[in-house]
């Protein structure tokens, strides 16, 4: 807000995106308000993983929109260490007898950083500096067609059965199990990949998305390895966006989960890479249950 040269007394929709608030209840939104000390207003509270961020900013950008507040506000925190605490894993099925824990958990342990950003949205852009125009975010999910990819809350062999989710067998079985850390299918992951990047030239082949008419890419990933898995995928087909428009911050800040897009954003910005016109294409894939969020933007 104070970037945006606005006061917390200005904002009139708040949109809190988070992969888990501090709370299981009440929503995350509401903690936030909280903690800001701020006065009455809407506030809505998105839970998924990474793609969580756009879910907020398209609420925040719609209720702009439909002249229902003149100044709203997304944001997204993670506090994804809380999740790899030893105790998180001791004593559960996920560790072997020598204290190896599982892949499918220890792996995110390496690409997990807390962190939060947030963006202020208006009706019209500011008189000085530049600003964004949001000219459209689109939101696909797959849940339908895939397991859960990253997920808390079941086993790995159970968690696509919601009966047998960890309040079913109460808090300390579902601890045993190992159903309350944050796990990652891998293998699953792969096939993911492969079905984000249908989503993606789906666009393309719709005028949706011009690759020409790309400025800077802002793709989220959590890994290089996994950025190096996508070029390969897009090499081959005409939606691919040339690596040198590409802009990331996972090097100095790691991968934020559904903060790390208005990480990536707020670097940009101060880069000095960006000028008037150009356009700016946003994309978060979320691999909880295979989703996929693009937002396009320009510089104005």
């Amino acid at each position: 807000l104070d970037e945006a040269g606005l006061s917390l007394g200005d904002l009139q929709h708040l949109g809190a995106a988070a992969t888990q608030g501090d709370y299981l209840v009440p929503g995350h939104a509401s903690a936030v308000q909280a903690e800001l000390g701020a006065g009455p207003m809407e506030a809505f509270s998105y839970q998924s993983v990474c793609a969580s961020a756009l879910m907020a900013a398209k609420g925040a950008w719609l209720s702009v929109r439909a002249g229902e507040a003149d100044v709203a506000a997304a944001c997204a925190g993670e506090f994804s260490s809380r999740w790899f605490r030893p105790a998180f894993y001791e004593g559960t099925a996920l560790v072997d007898e020598k204290g190896r824990a599982r892949i499918e958990a220890d792996f995110l342990r390496f690409t997990l950083s807390d962190g939060a950003g947030a963006v202020g949205m208006e009706p019209r852009p500011k008189p000085e500096g530049l600003s964004l125009k949001v000219e459209w975010i689109d939101m696909t999910s797959l849940a339908g067609r895939f397991d859960p990819c990253m997920w808390a809350g079941s086993t790995p062999q159970a968690r696509a059965d919601m009966t047998s989710a960890w309040s079913h067998a109460g808090p300390a079985a579902a601890h045993a199990a190992g159903a309350l850390a944050l796990l990652q299918d891998f293998e699953l992951l792969k096939i993911v990949i492969r079905a984000w990047i249908g989503v993606w030239l789906e666009k393309v082949d719709a005028g949706r998305i011009v690759p020409d008419q790309i400025d800077h890419l802002l793709c989220h990933y959590s890994a290089r390895s996994l950025r190096q898995e996508i070029v390969g995928l897009l090499e081959s087909t005409a939606a691919m966006i040339p690596e040198e428009k590409w802009f990331t911050t996972l090097p100095d800040s790691g991968n934020v989960g559904s903060a790390s897009i208005w990480v990536m954003l707020d670097a940009f910005l101060k880069s000095g890479r960006g000028r008037r016109g150009d356009r700016v294409l946003c994309i978060v894939p979320e691999s909880g249950r295979a989703m996929i969020g693009f937002m396009m933007l320009e510089i104005v």
